[in-house]
């Protein structure tokens, strides 16, 4: 199982992030509305799934804020920002926060995600929350980069995420 670390500690992750090349794993996931929504539902569209244990953390919200600054940029882009937080959370986050170029999904009616996805936190206190990643799709949902992030407390490569799409 692989494993990122909090505070230099080992942090147990079950499940395998989707390498560059492979199709992505099915979801399903909640937006904001409390509706269930899959990879369908953003057919014809590249994907950024930005993946995070909470947005009520400074690093997950820094990573919400920065990916909704170029999402608005990204021809034929979604912006997924993929938590287990309540959608009730989230909507009151980016209502706050003025944020209205990503779209908000929780894993809350939906756990089976975070292990399928290689994120899952296992046999430590983070255990129900998402990993730190960063998954871009391409439109047939063949997957461009990912990124477990080691170190939870840090940003991911923002660049080398966007530098995906432009290839």
């Amino acid at each position: 199982m692989p494993q990122v670390t909090r505070a230099g500690e080992p942090m147990e992750v079950a499940g395998t992030l989707p390498a560059k090349g492979e199709a992505a794993p099915a979801l399903t996931l909640t937006n904001v509305e409390m509706k269930d929504v899959t990879l369908d539902d953003y057919a014809g569209k590249r994907k950024v799934l930005n993946i995070i244990p909470s947005v009520d953390t400074p690093t997950c919200a820094a990573s919400t804020r920065h990916f909704n600054e170029v999402a608005s940029t990204l021809p034929d882009t979604v912006v997924l920002v993929i938590s287990a937080d309540l959608p009730f959370a989230a909507l009151r986050f980016c209502g706050a926060e003025g944020l209205d170029d990503v779209e908000m999904l929780s894993t809350f009616r939906h756990p089976e995600f975070a292990e399928a996805w290689g994120v899952a936190f296992k046999n430590n206190p983070m255990e129900g929350l998402c990993a730190r990643a960063v998954v871009v799709l391409e439109t047939d949902n063949r997957v461009l980069h990912s990124e477990l992030v080691s170190e939870i407390k840090n940003e991911p490569d923002y660049d080398a995420a966007l530098a995906a799409l432009n290839k």
